[in-house]
């Protein structure tokens, strides 16, 4: 397979992202933390090609980026003791693990929860958007390597395994998103990385670690 890589400031990228997410096929575009590999998440057949480009193992989720705030409610409950946590983080780097709805396929996620995030990057949210709202994303590079922060370091991974990536300069964070699992009481920090665990203990006090 041949890679096609374009500036994200060219003005057919978009529409050029949008129909190979149409098409089932895999994106890769800068989002606010760190390059993001994108499939059309209701279609099987796009979420199991995220697992086989990466060589992703199939007990690892793939996180759902919504466009705002407004989608939790088509893939997930949002139970009401972390309710203030998309108001103060979002859009912004701190994925929630809430429990699910059906309209999820089991490619997603075959566990209770699902992993859900509205990221700080306008390209993502345009693309998010005119997707539909929610895009199944996640980090643009093989299973256990870097995650990548420029176009050129996704090339580099994932070269000749996907049809697009979007160049949009080098991502501003670095750094994953935080994850909090918000299906417990209290909530746990599964993975700590770009919201600190203090901004989050002000918010929703209690918290149990990693």
């Amino acid at each position: 397979m041949r890679t096609e890589i374009i500036q994200a400031s060219r003005g057919d990228a978009r529409a050029r992202a949008l129909a190979v997410l149409e098409s089932g096929g895999l994106v890769a575009f800068p989002t606010d933390t760190v390059y993001g590999l994108a499939a059309d998440p209701w279609n099987e057949r796009a979420v199991r090609s995220l697992y086989q480009v990466k060589a992703r193992p199939k007990t690892l989720p793939i996180p759902l980026l919504l466009s705002s705030p407004a989608e939790i409610e088509r893939v997930a409950v949002l139970l009401e003791m972390c309710s203030r946590l998309p108001v103060r983080f979002w859009p912004g780097g701190l994925t929630l693990l809430l429990p699910k709805r059906e309209s999820v396929i089991g490619d997603i996620t075959d566990r209770a929860t699902v992993g859900v995030r509205v990221p700080d990057h306008s390209l993502a949210l345009e693309i998010i958007g005119a997707a539909g709202g929610v895009l199944a994303v996640t980090s643009a590079n093989l299973s256990g390597g870097l995650s990548p922060v420029t176009a050129r370091e996704v090339e580099d991974q994932l070269g000749g395994r996907i049809p697009l990536i979007l160049d949009g300069g080098h991502c501003r964070g670095g750094v994953p998103s935080t994850v909090l699992d918000c299906s417990v009481a209290p909530p746990r920090l599964v993975r700590r990385g770009a919201i600190d665990e203090e901004a989050l203990r002000a918010v929703v006090g209690e918290l149990v670690g990693p």
